[in-house]
């Protein structure tokens, strides 16, 4: 079964050497530990924990544990971690202490209906309720949100970064915005909990990414051209391409939540993203171009003349300032990583 790439583990374990220490002997409780990013958390954790002899432990929230130890037995089945089967919204509580919170999970958007006219809004809310009350009731002195660079809203055509002190938002009128909304409230949440409950909530907002485990099926234009390549190609630009986003390797996101985890401060949002933005047609010739053979790209739609570009970009000054971090692998390496591991996987 695939794991991280060494080179990855390594990395992130030297870039959080300091870190580390702050969780030596402590219990994290994690929830959307079976996703993408929760993936990448657990398994440099426990790289850590193996290395370093650092006696973490860790309870993973899942809704299907069976799936995940069949999916990824060496984290399921790990002596350092738990599983709690559950869902975010409603689990039971486990007993005994946990200083550490990590609240990764997410719905996955989908369609309002009649029987849940707001869409992931209220599931989402939910859930982060019930981990800040677990939180409040469990001892912890530090929680990390992920949450999203959805709470701006559409990023003005103007503005080429997006910062914290942007006061933009989803329009309260935008029946699409449910997943925005929901981070947005969430975070409110997060620091009305903190205050009251004074433990330090530490809120990351996170924008977009490439890297093994990034989910190839989903409206994710990474992940769908890597598909693409990996399948013989074409790799098929549904728009006009014009649209700007950016892109940061797994690695360094992993790096950037341990540090905010540990060292940020709390109700201080930092974005968590790459500034080096790229148009989804030059992500795809960069796809095309770290496969090695060159596979074709294919536009769909004609650039109109004088249109305003659609940007997903953040502008990432305070991490890098108050924190010390940086994006260390650049948009070509990362995809050709990501590209290579993905292969390997769904080759067999």
């Amino acid at each position: 079964m695939a794991t991280l790439p060494t080179q990855d583990l390594d990395d992130v374990l030297e870039l959080c050497s300091e870190d580390w220490q702050a969780l030596a002997g402590a219990r994290l409780f994690i929830t959307g530990g079976t996703g993408f990013v929760g993936k990448w958390l657990l398994e440099n954790l426990l790289w850590a924990n193996d290395h370093r002899n650092l006696g973490i432990f860790a309870t993973v929230l899942t809704r299907d544990p069976d799936r995940f130890r069949a999916e990824s037995p060496h984290l399921a089945g790990h002596r350092a971690v738990e599983l709690l089967r559950g869902h975010v919204h409603n689990f039971d509580f486990p007993g005994g202490e946990f200083p550490f919170v990590i609240h990764a999970a997410t719905e996955r958007p989908f369609e309002p209906d009649a029987g849940r006219p707001a869409s992931t809004f209220d599931l989402d809310l939910e859930g982060t309720r019930r981990v800040l009350e677990f939180a409040q009731a469990h001892g912890a002195r530090r929680l990390l949100f992920t949450s999203s660079g959805a709470v701006y809203g559409k990023q003005p055509p103007d503005l080429t970064h997006v910062s914290e002190d942007y006061g933009g938002a989803p329009l309260t009128t935008d029946s699409g915005s449910a997943y925005g909304q929901a981070k947005r409230a969430s975070e409110f949440l997060c620091t009305m909990y903190s205050r009251q409950y004074d433990f330090a909530a530490l809120i990351a907002r996170l924008f977009a990414f490439v890297g093994p485990h990034l989910p190839l099926d989903q409206n994710l234009a990474a992940g769908n051209f890597i598909r693409d390549a990996i399948t013989g190609g074409p790799i098929r630009v549904r728009g006009d391409g014009t649209t700007c986003r950016s892109y940061l390797y797994a690695a360094d996101l992993a790096v950037w939540l341990w540090t905010i985890l540990i060292r940020g401060e709390s109700t201080r949002p930092y974005n968590v993203g790459s500034s080096n933005s790229v148009t989804v047609a030059e992500l795809a010739r960069c796809v095309s171009k770290m496969t090695r053979v060159e596979i074709p790209v294919e536009i769909a739609g004609i650039p109109v003349p004088g249109a305003l570009t659609a940007r997903y970009v953040p502008s990432v000054e305070r991490a890098e300032k108050e924190l010390g971090l940086q994006a260390m692998i650049p948009l070509g390496e990362a995809v050709r990583r990501t590209y290579d591991w993905a292969r390997i996987r769904y080759s067999r």
